[in-house]
């Protein structure tokens, strides 16, 4: 009798143990839930890149420089539902941006852009990598958003005076100037320095 008491005793209190294991489980995957929640809805909301060329130069490059109307277009086309979706478009804008380096247009091909370019693609890459994290700082991507369209604006407001540059009329001999400037930068200095161990003539 005291042994079927025992186990009965024995079975209520494993049965209470589980069903207090259920319960934490369940709040645990509640508040999980209500945070991956406010993540979504903090990076939805922050979501907004600008896609639309601020200016008549970075209009046209969007024309003819396949990268950058690519990179523009993936930017500009926003995800939606899950955080899932997000990650995914994180990954499709990162190799979008990386393009970038690709088929500079000629008379951008230059370090002013290029730099830019670079920069712009770190920003990318340390979103893409924060939103990919299993738990997602949705402070650090709302803010890396920012910062990607401020580098944008960078990018666009260079190209832009670039060409303003290129359409200054050069001065008569101007062009012969540089090229001498180019050329006298290129011959290395053949002066052979002076022995500290030789007697000083005065």
């Amino acid at each position: 009798m005291k042994y079927k008491i025992s186990l009965f005793l024995l079975l209520v209190f494993v049965l209470h143990s589980c069903q207090n294991e259920n319960e934490k489980r369940l709040a645990e995957q509640e508040k999980m839930a209500k945070k991956n929640e406010k993540i979504f809805n903090n990076i939805n909301k922050a979501w907004i890149f600008i896609d639309e060329p601020i200016n008549d130069v970075a209009e046209k490059n969007a024309g003819t420089w396949t990268e950058w109307r690519e990179f523009l277009k993936e930017i500009g086309d926003k995800p939606r539902r899950t955080i899932t979706a997000f990650q995914k478009k994180s990954k499709a804008i990162s190799k979008k941006a990386m393009a970038l380096n690709n088929n500079i247009p000629a008379e951008f091909n230059q370090p002013a852009i290029k730099s830019r370019i670079s920069i712009l693609i770190t920003k990318v890459k340390m979103m893409d990598l924060f939103i990919n994290l299993s738990t997602v700082p949705d402070d650090k991507v709302t803010f890396l958003i920012g910062e990607i369209n401020k580098e944008i604006i960078s990018l666009e407001r260079q190209m832009d005076k670039i060409v303003e540059k290129s359409k200054i009329p050069k001065e008569q001999g101007e062009e012969d100037f540089l090229r001498m400037l180019d050329t006298t930068r290129a011959i290395p200095n053949s002066a052979t320095p002076l022995d500290p161990n030789l007697p000083k003539v005065e």
